[in-house]
Order: structure tokens, then C-alpha cells, then sequence
């Protein structure tokens, strides 16, 4: 079915709750295995019919923000939301106490017990109201982000149609790009600042109505880690900091060198990875959708056909313009068992990326759609990364279809890029951690928080006072610290395992396409430390994996380093 087909109707939360009230009663009061098996098949139907519609109104949503019904949809759901979180937690309470529960591991694996225990102690009826306003925020700062109307090389511009000045090769151009993107940032910094606040303000109230002592703990149960812990995690930051901040700042040095711009750099400058441009698709939108359906058909059937229903379905936005949602992200309709895609495409590089990272989401469920219950669909968080950030690298095969005569500087930069994220994203998880172990702390605090980071994770930029990015700021355009706390760290294990895929491509793309399947295949029925291991891969959080890459990385690009 095509996507614009789809029929949304609103959830009635009233009748979802007595008729969630039934099927828990069936499930509770099942006298078989069989009978408990069926009313569990029911739930998984009623719940992900749910989830379904809050996608679609979602999705609908951030396609058109100035859409006043999917506007007033999405009001209503970030206002219900918590209610059904609430119904999902009263069967979670039955399935992990069940007399059937070791037949139904046995059937369904032992992951969906495993993450409803950590759902229980993640949420609380108490935490309702506090929820709500959180959702709420999360969609003024969405709104607020989708409203940048900013002047430019005279017509109005979005955050997303400035990507391509922001990277231009004409030091002019490039510069006041960035400039007018701080300026639209700093014009709204009080609101950006109390939104915010608000949110960590009530996140760590939440927190401490549960019980924990902060919201870091709360929220590594939100992000449903169930195999490794904020400890493991702070010893990966400190791996990245030893291993690969001094390689990141090199390849800076280097840049810096081929470029002949200034080593720090400002912000504007580190855009600019070659002297002559960075690397740009060949030919329009449609062409580089065109190579995309190449690379899948290469790939295998699977995913030839998987492409196929994607374009010819219409389940795919990827174009920007005006009162559309900035970013990108992949998400399912499971009532049809299918994935969207929903991007901004800029005419830059980021355009083949949607094509292979939210693509790879896309494939992966798309493998997995047919999996029961649907909870095993999907995996934690940062595996569900390994999956896109790996298929980035399967692009590779596609890179002079898509980058012409700029394929090799593209395959430079996007290796180049892998590297050097890394610092950056972990930047990102370490500030959360800081913030959310200090609620009180200010609005210019923080800033100052991100300032300091950025000199222990990103050397190479020059902190000289310039508005918005100078000034500590930065953190304010990242989407993730204000909707997915401590989500971003997934993009950093999931990077290192990525890495180890790419090693295996360089001699071999059919073996790494086969361990790449392996781990696809499992979807959520292994956690993210048996997933890797099914790849047969070291796990990120083993220095030896993050070293190994990173010097193999390094040796490529030094090879390569002439381009």
C-alpha cells in the first residue's frame, strides 16, 4: 500500500485501556501454554496497531509542521502517550511474572523478559504529568528548529538548506553561512535555554520520584541498556580520549595543511575538508535515488526488493522545503509491515547517507518485519546503528555512481568522518552525563561545560569567543540532547563495530555482507553484546577493538592521504 493510502485515526486512550484491561485478563487467566501464547499474539497486534498510528501522525507531522490537524494529533499524542505507556507497563507486569514464562522464553528467546524488567523500573504512573510537559517540550523545540526562515544569498533559507554554503570551498560563502546559522541559534537562545531547562529540571524529578538518584540512572533504563552499564560506557570515553582524539587531531593537522587554513580552526573553517570542495553527489535528487536502487539490487534479492517497495510504495521523504522537521530518521508502520524514510535532503554528501544509513535501518527491519512478537523486531539502540552505519560502508561499492569523478575524495571524507565523529559523539554523552548529575546547574554553565569538552575531545577547534559555536553553544543545535538522552553514545559503539565491518570489506565484501546478514537476521532476539559476537567481531568496548580500527583507518587514509 502506497504511504499516502495509509488511514490514520486517533488512539481513544479510554478504549484502548479497557480493552488492554481484557487482553491482560486473557493472558493472566490463560490455563495452557497456548492459551497464554494466543493472548500474548493479541497484545503484540493491539499494541503495535498503536504504535502504528502515533507513527503515522508523527511522521505526517514532521513532513509538514505547519499542518494543523497532524499538529493538533501530535498535541494530543505527546498528551496520551504516557497513558499508554503506562497501559504497556500493566502487561509487562503479567508476561515477566507468568507461570508460561520459561515455555515462552524458550519459544521467543529470553530478550523481551529481559528488557520488560528494565521497563518496569524505567516508568511509573507517578511520572505521568512530568512526561507530558517533556513531550511537549520536545515538540516546541522541533517546531522552533522547522521555523528557521534564515536570509541568504537573497531568499529565506532552512537550517537544512544552508548545508550546502556551510561546506562551501569559497571562504567568503562558507563563513557567512555559518555565521547567519548562529545568528538564527542565537536569536532564540533564551527559548532554546529554558527549554532546556524545563527538561532537565523535570527528568530529574522524574528521577528521583523512582527512586534513583539522578537521571543518568533513570535514563540508561529508558534507553533500555541490558548488557552493559554508564561505567562500561565512561570507560569507552576514556579509550576514545586515548585512542582516538590524537588521530582525530593528526588528520585535522593534515586537513588543515591541505586546505591552507588555520590550525585551530573556527568552526567554519573544519567544514572544508579540501581546498577545491568537498565531495557532491553527481546529478539531482532523483538520480542519486536512482543509484540507491542499484546499490540494494547488488547487494542481494532481499534487498533489491526491499528497495523496490520503498520507492514504489511512496514510503520515503527526503526532500527539504519549507515547515518541514529538520534531520532524519527511519522509523516503522508495523500494521503494514513496512518502514519510512523521512530525511532533508541539501546537495551534499549527507544525501547518499540517507540512502545508505536510514536505508539500512529500513533493510533491517524490513528483515525482521515478520519476526513474533514485535518486540524482537528491533534490537537496543546501538545496535539498531550497526545496521545503518555499517550499510554506509556497503555504499562504497556505489561511490562513483553516486560521486563521479569525487568518489575517491568522498570515500576519503566518509572514512575520514568515522574517525573523527567519534570524539564528537562521545563529546556529546559525556556533557549529558555531566548535566543530568548537576539538574541546578545554569543555562551558561552548561555552555561552559561544553567549552571545556570540546578542549579534551576536539583540540583542533578553535574556541575564539565567535557568536553561538564560540561561545559553547553548540550543543543547543543537536536534537538528540533535547529528544533521546544519552542516545548518542549508540552512534559511537555502533561506529567501532561499523569500522570492524569496513576492515573486512577491504578484502573480502562477500564475507563481511555475511556476518553483516548474521547479525541483521537476529533483529532483538540478542543483545547488543551477543549480536556482535554472532558477527564475530571484538565488542567497542574492548580498547584493543577501538585501537585496532582506528590505526587501520589511519593506514588507509595515509595511503590515500594524495587525493
Amino acid at each position: 500500500m502506497n504511504f499516502s493510502e495509509m488511514r490514520y485515526e486517533r488512539p481513544d486512550i479510554e478504549l484502548s485501556a479497557a480493552f488492554a484491561e481484557q487482553l491482560k485478563l486473557k493472558f493472566q487467566n490463560a490455563v495452557t501454554f497456548s492459551e497464554a501464547d494466543a493472548a500474548l499474539m493479541q497484545w503484540d497486534d493491539f499494541t503495535a496497531h498503536i504504535d502504528t498510528m502515533i507513527n503515522l501522525a508523527y511522521v505526517r507531522h514532521t513532513i509538514d509542521t505547519t499542518d494543523e490537524f497532524y499538529d493538533k494529533e501530535v498535541e494530543y499524542i505527546d498528551e496520551i502517550s504516557p497513558k499508554f505507556t503506562e497501559i504497556q507497563q500493566s502487561f509487562a507486569k503479567v508476561l515477566v511474572t507468568s507461570p508460561f514464562r520459561s515455555q515462552l522464553e524458550e519459544k521467543y528467546g529470553r530478550v523481551i523478559f529481559l528488557n520488560a524488567e528494565i521497563f518496569l523500573k524505567a516508568f511509573s504512573p507517578e511520572i505521568v504529568s512530568e512526561t507530558q510537559e517533556t513531550n511537549k517540550l520536545e515538540t516546541a523545540y522541533q517546531k522552533l528548529i522547522a521555523s528557521a526562515q534564515i536570509e541568504f544569498d537573497g531568499e529565506k533559507k532552512t537550517i537544512s538548506q544552508m548545508y550546502p554554503y556551510k561546506q562551501s570551498a569559497n571562504d567568503e560563502i562558507r563563513r557567512k553561512a555559518w555565521k547567519a546559522e548562529a545568528d538564527f541559534y542565537n536569536s532564540h537562545g533564551k527559548e532554546l535555554d529554558d527549554i532546556y531547562d524545563n527538561m532537565v529540571k523535570l527528568r530529574d524529578k522524574m528521577a528521583r520520584k523512582l527512586g534513583y538518584s539522578n537521571f543518568v540512572q533513570l535514563g540508561y533504563l529508558q534507553m533500555n541498556r541490558n548488557c552493559y552499564t554508564a561505567n562500561d560506557v565512561k570507560k569507552f570515553r576514556s579509550a576514545v580520549v586515548k585512542y582516538i582524539v590524537p588521530l582525530a587531531d593528526r588528520l585535522y593537522r593534515e586537513q588543515a595543511e591541505r586546505t591552507g587554513l588555520e590550525y585551530p580552526f573556527t568552526f567554519a573553517d573544519a567544514a572544508l575538508k579540501f581546498r577545491d570542495g568537498n565531495p557532491k553527489p553527481q546529478g539531482s535528487a532523483d538520480d542519486i535515488l536512482a543509484v540507491g536502487k542499484k546499490l540494494y539490487h547488488s547487494l542481494s534479492q532481499e534487498s533489491g526488493e526491499f528497495i523496490d517497495m520503498m520507492y514504489n510504495d511512496g514510503l520515503m521523504d527526503v526532500l527539504s522545503k519549507k515547515g518541514k522537521a529538520g534531520g532524519g530518521y527511519c522509523t516503522q508502520l508495523a500494521d503494514y509491515k513496512v518502514p519510512f524514510i523521512f530525511a532533508n535532503f541539501n546537495g551534499t554528501a549527507d544525501d547518499v547517507e540517507v540512502i545508505t544509513h536510514e536505508a539500512g535501518h529500513a533493510f533491517a527491519f524490513y528483515v525482521a518485519r515478520n519476526i513474533k512478537p514485535s518486540d524482537n523486531q528491533s534490537p537496543t539502540l546501538e545496535a539498531c546503528e550497526i545496521h545503518s552505519m555499517t550499510m554506509e560502508f556497503f555504499g562504497w561499492h556505489c561511490s562513483e555512481d553516486f560521486f563521479g569523478t569525487e568518489s575517491r575524495k568522498f570515500r576519503y571524507s566518509h572514512l575520514f568522518g568515522a574517525i573523527t565523529f567519534i570524539p564528537y559523539g562521545t563529546m556529546v554523552d559525556h556533557f549529558q552525563h555531566i548535566v543530568y548529575e548537576n539538574p541546578a546547574m545554569t543555562p551558561l554553565q552548561r555552555h561552559h561545560v561544553w567549552q571545556e569538552l570540546l578542549r579534551v575531545y576536539m583540540p583542533w577547534m578553535k574556541l575564539d569567543g565567535s557568536p553561538f559555536y564560540g561561545e559553547g553553544k553548540g550543543w543547543q543545535r543537536q536534537l538528540h540532547i533535547y529528544e533521546n538522552p544519552f542516545y548518542y553514545i549508540d552512534y559511537c559503539l555502533a561506529q567501532t563495530v561499523a569500522l570492524e565491518f569496513w576492515t573486512i570489506m577491504q578484502t573480502n565484501r562477500d564475507e563481511a555482507w555475511e556476518r553483516y546478514m548474521k547479525l541483521v537476521r537476529k533483529a532483538g532476539t540478542q543483545t547488543f553484546d551477543e549480536l556482535v559476537q554472532t558477527a564475530g567481531l571484538k565488542s567497542p568496548f574492548d580498547e584493543q577493538a577501538l585501537r585496532e580500527v582506528a590505526e587501520t583507518a589511519v593506514q588507509w587514509l595515509d595511503e590515500n592521504s594524495a587525493i
